[in-house]
């Protein structure tokens, strides 16, 4: 379902909830309401649409993927750029790595199993934002 991006300050800053496996509708509303913006986002977390779960979709090489409780183990290559952010009016300078190793779960056979991968770049840059948003840091 096409949800409305929130862009409630107090509710995007509270951390969220760790995903589970019955949270899997709350990625298909992230891919829907990601689709519904006609290729104008890259990466979405779930408290932007409402849903106070860690689960991130993000488009790669014009695939969505829906990474679950994703966390930043270890970074490389700190660098500052700025960043826009459907939830906010304004762009904000932030501090990303060029390369990071992230650790999540996937959905898969109606479980959740743990990932790891090292993401870079580009992709590397919007999983960190969509971490944040999880986190419950505004960027």
């Amino acid at each position: 379902m096409i949800k409305e991006i929130v862009t409630d300050i107090e509710f995007l800053q509270q951390p969220c909830e760790a995903a589970t496996a019955d949270d899997a509708s709350v990625a298909q509303d992230l891919f829907d309401t990601m689709q519904s913006m006609d290729g104008q986002c890259a990466c979405l977390a779930a408290n932007q649409i409402g849903e106070r779960k860690a689960i991130v979709a993000y488009e790669e090489n014009g695939q969505l993927y829906a990474i679950f409780n994703p966390a930043i183990k270890q970074g490389f290559i700190p660098y500052k750029t700025r960043e826009g952010c459907f939830s906010l009016p304004v762009d904000s300078e932030v501090r990303r790595f060029k390369r990071a190793i992230i650790t999540y779960e996937v959905l898969k056979d109606g479980q959740l199993v743990p990932r790891q991968r090292k993401f870079a770049d580009w992709t590397a840059e919007i999983i960190q934002h969509g971490i944040d948003h999880c986190n419950g840091v505004l960027v």
